[in-house]
């Protein structure tokens, strides 16, 4: 687009939200309105507010939560934009306010579609043992993360990375996206890749209770649950001699283990304490939440004793 800036609406939140807000401005978008959501006091806020970069920056700001959708078109309608873009808003978009920017409307997704579209695909993506994941702009319909896709920018999962580790290299990922991206989609000439649905599938929301452990799994199944809901996330539950206890981090054991045929049970010992796994397989607890306090491994071997320890069900 040549001449005076082109306009722009943008829905966002969080900190995906916030560094590509700063990114469309960085790159002369004139942002007229930012959409975002009210924090929910029952969440830990632990991540940037596009409210307040938006208002320091003399955006208007209105919250999603206190509009109606006609109230909201109206809203979108009176800036005349010609792009609308999401990042990290938490609402799918009606057509009808889709259809109110003329140069395009595109999303901001923290996966490589089509993989993992839909919610929490961090998250996600490194319960399911993915080696790579990143960041996908792409045109918005009215079907989640099925537009064409735009630009992409891969990164490493490494094998103790936990969700929150991603989600950092993440962001960092969707900055490079959008800046690689933006000169040729406001000159009216973006790239177009296909997003073919088939290959990749829709994963819902997570609840706190999904991060229970089930002991009959794998020892590599369970540490990927543990990395995937690591805090902030609400972490992977479970209980160790009856108390209830969150396993914030672990680490795979690796080399020649002793066969335990009472397994999974935990072992304590030499400061150490080691799940093993039914799988023949063991894990290292190197952070654990129990009796209010936040232990190390060595600190729990202290409060445990060296021994034999049950886990979930088993005494």
């Amino acid at each position: 687009m040549s001449g005076a800036a082109p306009k722009a609406v943008v829905f966002a939140y969080h900190d995906v939200g916030v560094r590509c807000l700063l990114t469309l401005l960085a790159r002369g978008v004139d942002v007229r309105l930012v959409v975002t959501h009210r924090d929910n006091p029952a969440e830990t806020i632990w991540f940037a507010s596009v409210r307040e970069t938006a208002a320091e920056r003399g955006i208007a700001v209105v919250h999603a939560e206190d509009l109606d959708t006609a109230a909201l078109e109206a809203r979108v309608a009176a800036v005349e934009p010609d792009f609308l873009f999401s990042f990290y808003f938490r609402h799918m978009l009606p057509s009808s306010i889709l259809a109110l920017a003329p140069q395009g409307a595109y999303n901001l997704h923290g996966s490589l579609l089509p993989k993992y579209r839909g919610r929490v695909p961090i998250n996600w993506a490194v319960l399911h043992g993915e080696t790579e994941t990143g960041a996908t702009l792409h045109e918005m319909t009215v079907k989640p993360d099925a537009g064409a896709i735009v630009a992409q920018t891969p990164v490493p999962i490494l094998p103790d990375d936990t969700a929150h580790e991603v989600f950092g290299k993440v962001v960092v990922a969707a900055e490079q996206t959008l800046w690689r991206a933006l000169p040729d989609l406001l000159d009216g000439r973006p790239l177009r890749m296909p997003n073919d649905l088939s290959r990749g599938s829709y994963f819902g929301g997570r609840r706190a209770e999904d991060g229970r452990i089930d002991w009959t799994w794998s020892a590599k199944r369970i540490h990927d649950l543990v990395r995937a809901v690591a805090p902030p996330y609400p972490g992977a539950t479970t209980s160790i001699d009856g108390r209830a206890a969150t396993i914030e981090r672990t680490r795979r054991v690796t080399g020649a283990l002793p066969r335990h045929d009472d397994a999974p049970v935990l072992r304590v010992a030499n400061g150490a304490c080691i799940a093993h796994c039914i799988d023949g397989d063991a894990l290292e607890f190197v952070t654990v939440f129990i009796d209010d306090e936040r232990l190390d491994g060595s600190m729990l071997a202290r409060r445990l004793g060296d021994g034999r320890h049950g886990l979930g069900d088993r005494p």
